[in-house]
């Protein structure tokens, strides 16, 4: 049977860590949280879990992600975040994965609550999520604050049963404050990148997304929750693109440099700490 380290990444979660951690319990042989030092009883609920508890510097999720994978003491490892839960079926799926281990990752649907509601349908599900790994065999990667654990080529993943329970904003304004910052830091993101936006983008590419989330994936069957959730993702994108357009505008002027940039960005990662990216 192999060793598995649970992995968490910390930022004042002191209303949710609590239920994550007790989700593991019996499942663990090392939980690890590594906290970038919150004001709140993030730390302190933590240890009287039984975890250990580390204070990093936080400077995007993709960095905090592979230095936490980096301290863990096995190479099994879990990747959770503080507001999310295992479900009983995954917990006994991947209790069974741990006496038979066969494959470099192990993926798993993971479940929306918004604003009270579990969403089955549209963009936020199934919201398949790689996070049961042998971390040599790939690392976190991707754009800030969208990460991904990426395998390497060479590797084998399988689907495990039971899903990740993921409560996720619980008031619509919240997800709205969610949407500007984060909407500001992958467009600066993008830029860097080299991506650019354009009229097409900024009209259709929301459109389309709102058109096939909640018809072609059945969202309205979310009801009243599947259309404010859809409209806001799809208003995510046109926060993106729209800002993406207005940074490259003002490059060209002369009006915004990169190390400005660069600022800015690091400013909204330090103060925003951990962003809930939004799925789909």
């Amino acid at each position: 049977m192999i060793k598995l380290s649970v992995v968490i990444i910390t930022y004042n979660e002191e209303k949710n860590i609590g239920r994550c951690l007790e989700s593991v319990k019996g499942l663990a042989d090392e939980i690890l949280v590594v906290d970038s030092f919150s004001e709140d009883r993030t730390r302190k609920i933590s240890l009287k879990h039984g975890a250990r508890v580390l204070k990093h510097h936080f400077t995007g999720h993709i960095e905090q992600k592979n230095w936490a994978f980096g301290r863990a003491s096995f190479h099994h490892i879990l990747s959770l975040d503080a507001d999310e839960v295992l479900s009983d079926t995954l917990k006994k799926s991947i209790r069974n994965t741990k006496q038979n281990w066969k494959y470099d990752g192990y993926f798993f649907n993971r479940m929306n609550n918004y604003c009270g509601k579990w969403i089955k349908h549209g963009s936020w599900h199934p919201d398949p999520k790689l996070r049961l790994i042998d971390r040599r065999k790939g690392q976190w990667t991707g754009i800030n604050p969208h990460d991904r654990f990426e395998l390497a080529s060479v590797s084998k993943k399988q689907k495990l049963t039971g899903s990740l329970l993921h409560y996720s904003y619980s008031t619509i304004p919240e997800h709205l404050k969610q949407i500007n910052r984060y909407t500001e830091i992958i467009a600066i993101s993008y830029f860097h990148e080299g991506i650019r936006s354009n009229l097409l983008k900024i009209i259709f590419n929301p459109t389309w997304k709102f058109f096939r989330n909640y018809f072609l994936r059945l969202g309205f069957l979310d009801g009243f929750h599947g259309i404010v959730l859809n409209a806001n993702v799809a208003y995510e994108t046109f926060l993106k693109y729209i800002k993406l357009w207005q940074i490259r505008h003002q490059y060209n002027k002369g009006l915004l440099d990169l190390r400005s940039l660069r600022k800015k960005s690091e400013y909204l990662i330090e103060n925003g700490k951990l962003l809930d990216a939004i799925p789909g």
